[in-house]
């Protein structure tokens, strides 16, 4: 894993081209008039499951378990005459102009 070195004004002409030698597993140290100011580096792909992570938010406090209550079912639509809607939603559209 290499460090690039680049000062901010090069980094923002050069954005892409940084962010692929991230993807590729190098590090880029970012410079304000020769001064480290901050470091780009690659984001760890994340390997636990959903349920696994939810569940570490849960034991650090951050969530609270959900209490597998039963979700009540939405109704279905309620019948319309053919057309019907189409014409109620550009009745409203057309009152908003």
């Amino acid at each position: 894993m290499e460090t690039a070195v680049v000062g901010i004004r090069d980094a923002k002409m050069n954005l892409s081209k940084l962010l692929k030698l991230v993807r590729d597993g190098n590090e880029v140290l970012l410079t304000d008039r020769g001064r480290p100011v901050g470091k780009i580096v690659r984001v760890p792909p994340r390997s636990l499951a959903l349920g696994e992570r939810l569940k570490g938010l849960e034991e650090r406090g951050l969530i609270e378990p959900s209490h597998k209550r039963r979700m009540n079912r939405i109704p279905p639509p309620l019948p319309l005459k053919k057309g019907l809607a189409q014409k109620m939603l550009q009745g409203d559209r057309n009152d908003r102009t």
